[in-house]
């Protein structure tokens, strides 16, 4: 049987989505590394065009970046990709937020991975989540893709629960995939780089808490914050060690209004090496999230065998079951007399065997052999 030419469609570098281009690097990884003989699978991303940003009075500013990214996404990568119809048989997008990409493919052979339903709040709750004419048409035309896309893949039971429950897709489209763990993160640690060993110096020797992800609003930096300015005051010593994401102007006021700015390290653009050291290295890693489609630092987090305590919702209480420590959402205090207390012991957090054993279940090779399969199974029927 000839080779299948799979298209991974990927998300632009210069949105700095971690976790998506994560997702995108371990299918291709694997796929070339475990099958090869049936799929030849090929990376699509366009170059992305800055337009607004080279004015020179816009270049700083969100809305030259926004409307740079408005413009690539829905007239650049669907231009590119009717170029280009003709190189494969099957088309794989691996951000659902890019879901309008299916309108100028062929339905029949794409599919789309869906991390969560976050892009269509806006039409789910409008009265939770109000947004203008032209944000709710944008998110209808990437829900209408997604709609009419061949299979759906999906990462916890979860996600499907919200897919089905708002009657988003059918059922026998849906596809269970749950993510996997990049090999860096483990309880060995590869030898430093000379960045890594100058990122580590930065930290220095003091105990930091870790958060990894961005600072998009259901994050819930705002708890995070508010946590840690109440431990720091308890141990001046502690640290916030702050993973991607641009601080929000509230954020930057909340930082000045809580005096925490010189106990704050806000790195960007680490190697996988480093943000595994980091792990290892940190008395505990905060999520603080009210909603997540999987939540990839917590199983990172585990893989190297560190200490999590989590949001108490239903996505992170299938993933990570009782190898994680929980708190209610928003309740500051619970936050901070747990975490206190696994300052003060940090064996009374779950045994390292089973945080290790949690981490053990996902993996990218079993994520990539049921997408291969499926599309083996799309292209046959």
């Amino acid at each position: 049987m000839s080779q299948l030419r799979l298209a991974i469609i990927c998300d632009y570098i210069e949105e700095n989505w971690y976790s998506m281009d994560l997702c995108s690097q371990m299918l291709l990884k694997y796929l070339k590394a475990e099958h090869i003989a049936s799929i030849q699978a090929m990376e699509v991303r366009p170059r992305f065009n800055g337009r607004f940003q080279k004015i020179p009075r816009l270049c700083k500013k969100r809305f030259a970046y926004n409307s740079d990214r408005l413009i690539n996404r829905f007239w650049d990568y669907p231009q590119y990709l009717r170029q280009r119809l003709a190189d494969f048989d099957l088309y794989h997008v691996t951000d659902h937020s890019y879901a309008h990409l299916v309108h100028v493919l062929p339905p029949e052979r794409t599919g789309v991975y869906c991390h969560d339903i976050d892009a269509f709040r806006s039409l789910l709750e409008p009265a939770q989540e109000p947004r203008p004419r032209w944000y709710q048409a944008m998110s209808q035309r990437i829900l209408r893709g997604l709609q009419s896309c061949a299979v759906v893949f999906y990462s916890t039971a979860e996600v499907k629960r919200q897919i089905e429950h708002y009657q988003l897709v059918e059922r026998s489209r849906l596809v269970y995939a749950p993510l996997g763990i990049a090999p860096e993160f483990s309880t060995t640690p590869e030898k430093a780089s000379i960045a890594d060993q100058q990122i580590l110096a930065q930290i220095g020797k003091a105990p930091f808490l870790l958060h990894v992800g961005s600072c998009i609003p259901r994050k819930r930096i705002d708890i995070l914050l508010q946590v840690f300015a109440q431990l720091q005051a308890i141990y001046p010593q502690l640290r916030l060690v702050k993973v991607s994401g641009e601080w929000t102007s509230t954020q930057q006021q909340q930082i000045a209004q809580l005096n925490i700015k010189n106990s704050i390290i806000h790195l960007q653009n680490l190697q996988r090496t480093t943000i595994a050291a980091l792990y290892r290295q940190a008395s505990a890693i905060l999520l603080t999230s009210e909603a997540e489609g999987f939540g990839l630092p917590i199983f990172e987090a585990l893989a190297c065998g560190a200490i999590a305590v989590v949001s108490d919702i239903p996505v992170l209480r299938e993933v990570g079951q009782q190898a994680v420590v929980y708190c209610p959402t928003a309740d500051v205090s619970a936050w901070v007399n747990t975490v206190e207390q696994l300052l003060l012991n940090p064996t009374s957090a779950p045994d390292i065997n089973l945080r290790l054993s949690q981490a053990q279940k996902y993996s990218w090779s079993t994520h990539t052999q049921i997408i291969a399969q499926s599309y083996s199974e799309l292209i046959s029927d």
